[in-house]
C-alpha cells in the first residue's frame, strides 16, 4: 500500500487540461441557442448511429454530454428513433451487414434530412476501405452534408461539425 502511494506522489496529475482552443462554450451557448432555434424552430434533435467503428468516435460522442460541454444545454439532444430526429451523426465505415439498416434510418428522419460523418473511416473509408465486407465511406451510401475527419476527431470538431450542419438548413420564416 505504501509503495503505491509513494508511486502516486512521484506521478503526479497525469490527466489532461480541458482544452483551451475552439469555441468558448460559456460565452457562445446562447448564440447556438438563437442559431439553432432560427434554423430549426426547436431543438435540435441527433440520432447517431454505428455503421461499423472501432467506437473510438463515439467515445468522443459521449464527450459531449460531460458537464464541459453540456450539448444539452445548447439546446442539442440525442434521440432513439430517427423519426424524431433532425440529424444522423454517422460514425465507421459502412459494414455491408449495416448497409440496409442505414438507409432505412435515413429514410425514416423526417425532411430536412441532415447527415454527417464522423471520423475518418466515415468521411473516406479510413484503414478499412471498400471490401466484400465493407462499403466504405458513409457517402457511398446516403448524401452526406459535413465531413468531420479525424481518428477519432476530438468533441470540440464534432461540435463545430453539427453546428456547420444546422446552418446549411435555411432559416425558418417567422410565421
Amino acid at each position: 500500500m505504501l509503495r503505491i502511494l509513494r508511486q502516486i506522489l512521484r506521478t503526479g496529475v497525469v490527466s489532461e487540461a480541458p482544452p483551451t482552443e475552439g469555441l468558448a462554450l460559456e460565452d457562445d451557448s446562447e448564440r447556438i441557442q438563437r442559431a439553432i432555434l432560427a434554423h430549426l424552430g426547436r431543438a435540435l434533435a441527433i440520432r447517431e448511429v454505428d455503421a461499423g467503428s472501432c467506437n473510438g468516435c463515439e467515445l468522443e460522442i459521449h464527450a459531449l454530454n460531460n458537464p464541459y460541454y453540456n450539448l444539452e444545454g445548447l439546446g442539442i439532444r440525442f434521440v432513439a428513433s430517427p423519426r424524431h430526429a433532425d440529424l444522423l451523426l454517422v460514425t465507421g465505415p459502412v459494414a455491408r451487414n449495416m448497409e440496409v439498416a442505414l438507409r432505412r434510418t435515413y429514410e425514416a428522419t423526417p425532411d430536412p434530412k441532415l447527415v454527417v460523418a464522423v471520423g475518418d473511416c466515415a468521411c473516406d473509408g479510413g484503414i478499412f476501405g471498400e471490401s466484400y465486407a465493407c462499403r466504405g465511406r458513409v457517402a457511398n451510401v446516403l448524401p452526406v452534408d459535413v465531413t468531420i475527419p479525424g481518428c477519432p476527431p476530438p468533441p470540440i470538431e464534432i461540435l463545430k461539425g453539427i453546428l456547420t450542419a444546422v446552418r446549411r438548413v435555411p432559416a425558418r420564416t417567422a410565421r
